[in-house]
């Protein structure tokens, strides 16, 4: 581990070609901001009139939300549509004459597939006209290719801090982003439903209600126009878009596909063996409801120590 993992900061990493992520980086399973990397013109050509030229007025679903934070548990923003030019236009403003709630509101963009219930993303079939200015890093191999999700946002937006299980690049085109990241071994830490932290503001926790959380290791980096940040599968980021911003996704399966839940576009369920395992951990705690609470304690912390001693690993990083 580099000096800059230990203190917290997302080592970066410049010039890197793909023998020297597969040998050096890769292997680590820890987040990388990789600098110096081609991604083709999009840089360059992707200001707010050439993506509304390129884009059109094509429909997008987006997210709208009355502040920067948005919170997916308690639902604080809403779904609209938009054309394509309209919604970056207001994307990049940071006050909107023409508005659904408010002239402060705030704009984000997860791209989708044709049909979101069974196609994935891919920008070279949602905006073929845009997809010829990025080039996609060929660290992996074509055959292993997911999606590659098209994100447009507002400055200031903050998504929820998740996990994703699989290993993607996250390239961003324009603007900067600041992204805290977690270990997975911080799962405990982040009071998790599902794949996602029930805490929203990582600056200023409420410990009375996430009392572990002060127990997770953030680390932090800051993304400029053109780096690449290779998030591990398992590792929990929040985003936070500093200005108007453009970024791609480009997701992989990193594992054999057997493992993986085929009715899963987004990407973002968990492996089937692992649903399989929550499952079977739900009924066997059901199974202890009739029991008095000592007994309940008593073999709830059999079980966790089993899993302890069988399934944790020691040697993680």
């Amino acid at each position: 581990m580099g000096d800059s993992e230990k203190d917290g900061k997302v080592t970066l990493y410049e010039d890197v070609n793909k023998e020297r992520f597969l040998s050096e980086i890769y292997p680590k399973r820890v987040p990388a901001v990789l600098r110096g990397v081609n991604i083709g013109p999009c840089v360059d050509l992707w200001t707010t009139d050439y993506l509304c030229q390129k884009g059109g007025n094509r429909q997008v679903k987006i997210h709208v939300c009355p502040i920067t934070q948005m919170d997916f548990f308690n639902k604080n923003f809403a779904y609209r549509t938009l054309p394509f030019d309209e919604f970056v236009r207001r994307a990049a403003e940071e006050k909107h004459t023409d508005f659904f709630h408010s002239q402060d509101e705030k704009y984000y963009l997860r791209s989708l597939g044709e049909d979101p219930r069974k196609d994935v993303a891919d920008i070279r079939t949602q905006f073929p006209e845009l997809a010829d200015d990025i080039i996609f890093p060929e660290f992996f191999s074509p055959s292993q290719f997911f999606s590659s999700v098209f994100r447009i946002g507002s400055p200031g937006v903050q998504l929820w801090t998740h996990y994703d299980i699989m290993d993607n690049l996250l390239i961003q085109v324009s603007g900067r982003k600041r992204v805290v990241l977690f270990s997975p071994r911080d799962a405990t830490h982040l009071y998790l439903t599902g794949d996602k932290s029930a805490v929203l503001d990582l600056e200023n926790p409420d410990l009375e209600r996430f009392p572990k959380f002060c127990q997770a290791r953030p680390y932090t980096c800051t993304l400029e126009p053109g780096d690449i940040l290779f998030i591990p599968a398992l590792w929990f980021h929040n985003v936070v878009s500093l200005d108007f911003g453009v970024a791609v996704n480009v997701f992989w399966r990193h594992l054999d596909p057997v493992f993986y839940d085929n009715k899963d576009p987004y990407g973002n369920k968990d492996l089937l063996s692992g649903q399989r395992a929550m499952q079977i951990l739900d009924r066997a705690l059901k199974t202890l409801d009739d029991l008095p609470v000592e007994y309940r304690d008593f073999y709830g912390r059999r079980m966790v120590s089993k899993i302890q001693q069988t399934v944790l690993d020691k040697e993680l990083p």
